[in-house]
């Protein structure tokens, strides 16, 4: 076989997550020997099996709008299944203009309150969960992450109130996880009838819930789905402990009687080596798509966040279309829907929004992107320090100023209801949004995004994804733009010692900025000093602050 190199999100079965690796491809034929040696599957895993198996339909042809390829079926509408009709897609204006979203990632690993990705680590010896884990509930052998879901009971969950605190907040959007790698969906699932939220654990279909208070609330609405990298994410549930009194008896992944959670494995699986996760099974694709379809089709979200690229080439790529088109069915034939990828390769020309995990771009991108971020751990971690309220308004100036939006992540806890301390972080921003959103939602760019020495500095090597750790806190040197109209809006990022000096708007600049007629300070009441010459802009603030955090002027 020819061999490729593809970006990827590999696991090894220590977690590690290496930016790319060469595989070599896999033929459907040969996926399917290989899934032929896996163990047979029990109870509800042999139902799952009959549903991975039972594609595609046996009768009649390709269903209308369908993918061209493998004839998947997509809804009627603009849009095919290939990378040439998705680069006619154009990012919808609502999105240009929203710039805030906040998301809900928040599941069964939720209900543990003991941080992301407890459902792989917990079979991870010497890890922190795993420790945990053994301590708290038993060992994995016999309590497993089977055992665990059902814990996740969101007693206190009230999606209405939420929402409306996130409204207030100058949130535009809303993201529900949809299913995490853990395999367990937060929908009445079709395709994964065991192991949903409506089946097991709050018994309540939180997708649907979510949908309905953003609705009410006039939020565009949004999914995560992280499926695709389960099969092997999950692999560490059938592996053993190396040391101890149980070493060698495997874990409870293993028990087939629950294939429809941990997956099925071939008896020669590779555990330990890292796999790049695009490398698998056939009919693990099929499912997948399956799955992600039966998602969009009841809930018609306008944005999908998936946790990676377009995975699986052609059943992700119908999975686009088939988004972008029942949203043109609601718009008059034109989508308003969005769908991100975190491969930049994906999103050069249309097909779908570039998004930043943890990260802020260099500069001023030409497209709209996303910084996606969390104010502590993605799921909820009792023991984490939370971002700071000007850490978060600080990381949001920035990323508008760049032409990006932010999606930020406020975790629940297994009751489904804010804590204390996040609760103090969203009043905080709510409160400065008050102020200053004018010069957030319906922005664009100005020529440069800031000016400072944090801004004029060379980029932070390590690229942009992750590099969140290495930002600077911003101060009153540090200014950002922003414009709307003949109007632009500069973000002081710490209040001034009574003057300011905006050397961009210099008369003289080669920026070429307009004739200034009228400065504002937004929150603030009273006339301020302000003159433009050869050195800049120059204003003299009032003794009172507006607000706490960055402030901003009006400057027509």
């Amino acid at each position: 076989m020819e061999e490729t190199l593809v970006p990827s999100f590999p696991f090894d079965v220590a977690g590690k997550r290496p930016k790319e690796l060469r595989v070599r491809s896999i033929t459907r034929r040969k996926a399917l020997a290989m899934l032929s040696v896996a163990p047979t599957m029990l109870g509800a895993g042999r139902a799952w099996a009959n549903d991975l198996l039972a594609w595609p339909p046996a009768q009649g042809g390709p269903a209308a709008g369908a993918d061209p390829v493998l004839g998947l079926p997509v809804a009627p509408g603009p849009f095919k299944g290939t990378r040439e009709s998705l680069r006619q897609w154009q990012v919808p204006e609502w999105y240009r203009d929203a710039k805030f979203g906040i998301w809900a990632h928040w599941g069964p690993q939720s209900g543990v309150e003991y941080g992301d990705w407890y459902a792989r680590n917990m079979y991870v010896q010497g890890s922190k969960q795993y420790e945990y884990h053994v301590k708290t509930y038993g060992h994995p052998t016999k309590v497993g992450y089977k055992d665990i879901a059902p814990l996740w009971k969101a007693d206190r969950f009230d999606p209405d109130h939420l929402l409306s605190l996130y409204k207030k907040a100058g949130a535009k959007y809303f993201c529900s996880m949809a299913v995490h790698h853990d395999n367990f969906d937060l929908w009445n699932s079709a395709h994964q009838p065991r192991w949903n939220a409506v089946a097991t654990g709050p018994k309540r279909d939180i997708v649907g819930e979510f949908k309905k208070a953003a609705d009410k609330h006039g939020l565009r609405f949004a999914v995560s789905e992280h499926l695709a990298p389960s099969y092997h994410w999950f692999s560490t549930s059938h592996t053993s402990d190396t040391t101890g009194a149980l070493a060698g008896v495997r874990y409870d992944g293993n028990n087939p009687a629950f294939a429809d959670l941990y997956h099925s494995l071939p008896a020669n699986y590779p555990y330990g080596q890292r796999i790049n996760d695009r490398q698998a099974p056939e009919v693990w694709k099929q499912h997948y798509f399956k799955r992600i379809k039966d998602l969009t089709d009841k809930y018609q979200p306008d944005l999908m966040y998936s946790d990676g690229d377009i995975f699986f080439e052609q059943y992700g790529l119908a999975l686009v279309a088939n988004l972008y088109n029942l949203n043109a069915q609601k718009h008059g034939g034109h989508t308003e829907a969005v769908y991100f990828s975190k491969l930049t390769t994906d999103c050069e020309v249309g097909t779908c929004v570039l998004d930043w995990e943890r990260g802020v771009a260099s500069g001023i991108s030409a497209n709209p992107w996303q910084t996606d971020t969390c104010i502590g751990d993605w799921h909820y971690n009792r023991m984490v320090t939370y971002k700071t309220p000007k850490y978060v308004i600080d990381l949001l100036v920035d990323i508008v100023s760049r032409n990006g939006n932010l999606l930020l992540n406020f975790p629940l806890p297994n009751s489904g209801e804010l804590d204390y301390e996040e609760m103090q972080v969203l009043e905080e921003i709510t409160k400065w949004m008050a102020i200053n959103s004018e010069g957030i939602h319906g922005t664009r760019p100005w020529k440069i995004f800031g000016d400072g020495p944090i801004a004029t500095a060379l980029p932070a090597a390590g690229g942009t994804r992750f590099n969140e750790a290495s930002r600077k806190e911003l101060n009153a040197e540090e200014v950002r733009f922003t414009t709307k109209g003949n109007v632009m809006y500069a973000f002081i990022m710490g209040w001034p010692d009574k003057l300011t000096l905006i050397r961009p708007l210099s008369t003289v600049s080669p920026l070429s900025p307009p004739k200034i007629s009228h400065v504002e300070l937004l929150g603030y009441g009273g006339k301020l000093a302000w003159t433009q010459d050869e050195q800049g802009l120059t204003v003299l603030f009032p003794e009172q602050k507006p607000c706490e955090y960055a402030v901003t002027l009006k400057i027509v």
